[in-house]
C-alpha cells in the first residue's frame, strides 16, 4: 500500500495487524505517521491496566524510532492526559527518554516513586536536575531492583554528581555498554580516564563511544587516552 492508504490503515489495526503496520512506517520513516500513532494509542486509553496492550507498545515504540519534535510532542502529550496506564507506562517513559521529551518534573517525580521497577527505571531516564531529582535519585540508588538502582546512578552521571561514580565504576566493570560510558563521562577522575582507555583497545565495538566520551571531558589526560586508543586501534 502506497504511504497514505498505510497511515489510514492505523486508525483500526489490532495486535498483530499494528505491529506489521508500525514496523512499515518505521522502515519508511514516514513522520507524518505521527497524529495516526498517537491516534492510535489514544483509542485505548482507560483499558487493560493489568497487561500492557499490544498496539500501544507498537504505536510507542514506532514513535521512538521516528524520532523528531513531532513525535516527541506525541509522547509528552500522552502522558500529561494518562493515555498509557499500568505496565504500558514503562515503554511510554522509555519511548520519552528516547525522544528527549521535556515531562513535568512533578509527575516525573511521581513515576520515579511508582510501584512497578520497570516504571521507576524509565522515569529516572526521564528525570532532569533539581534538588527534589537528585534527593530521590540517590536514594533509588538504593532500590533493591537493579534495573532501577543503574538507571538512577546512570541519570545522576549524566547530571555530573560525583555521588554515582562507584556504581557507574562497577557497572563499567561488570556490564560495560555505550550508556554507561557516556554517563560516567560526566564524573570521570584522571583514574577512570585511564580505565575508559583500555576499555576502548578491549572492547572495539565501544571503541567509538569511549573516544567520543573522552573527547566530551576535555583535558589533556582524556585527549591523550583517545589518542593512544585510537592508534592502538589502528585509526
Amino acid at each position: 500500500m502506497d504511504d497514505a492508504a498505510l497511515i489510514g490503515a492505523l486508525s483500526s489495526s489490532r495486535q498483530a495487524e499494528a505491529c506489521r503496520l508500525t514496523g512499515e512506517v518505521v522502515r519508511r520513516g514516514l513522520n507524518a505517521a505521527v497524529p495516526a500513532l498517537e491516534g492510535l494509542c489514544r483509542r485505548f486509553k482507560g483499558f487493560e491496566l493489568r497487561a500492557t496492550i499490544p498496539e500501544q507498545q507498537a504505536a510507542l515504540e514506532a514513535l521512538a524510532a521516528l524520532g523528531g519534535r513531532d513525535a516527541a510532542a506525541a509522547v509528552s502529550r500522552m502522558l500529561a492526559t494518562g493515555v498509557v496506564q499500568g505496565p504500558g507506562l514503562s515503554t511510554a517513559l522509555d519511548a520519552a527518554a528516547r525522544l528527549g521529551c521535556r515531562l513535568p518534573p512533578d509527575s516525573v517525580l511521581i513515576w520515579m516513586r511508582h510501584d512497578e521497577p520497570e516504571v521507576r527505571a524509565a522515569a529516572c531516564r526521564c528525570a532532569r536536575s533539581s534538588a527534589q531529582t537528585v534527593a530521590l535519585l540517590r536514594e533509588l540508588m538504593g532500590d533493591l531492583h537493579d534495573e532501577v538502582a543503574e538507571a538512577a546512578a546512570l541519570a545522576l552521571g549524566h547530571m555530573g554528581r560525583d555521588e554515582a561514580r562507584p556504581n557507574l565504576l562497577r557497572m563499567l566493570g561488570n556490564n560495560p555498554t555505550q550508556e554507561v560510558v557516556e554517563a560516567i563521562a560526566g564524573v570521570a577522575t584522571n583514574d577512570d580516564i585511564v580505565v575508559l582507555g583500555r576499555l576502548a583497545v578491549a572492547r572495539p565495538d565501544l571503541a567509538d563511544a569511549v573516544i567520543e566520551a573522552l573527547a566530551a571531558i576535555d583535558t589533556p589526560r582524556a585527549t591523550a587516552a583517545a589518542n593512544t586508543a585510537r592508534k592502538r586501534l589502528g585509526r
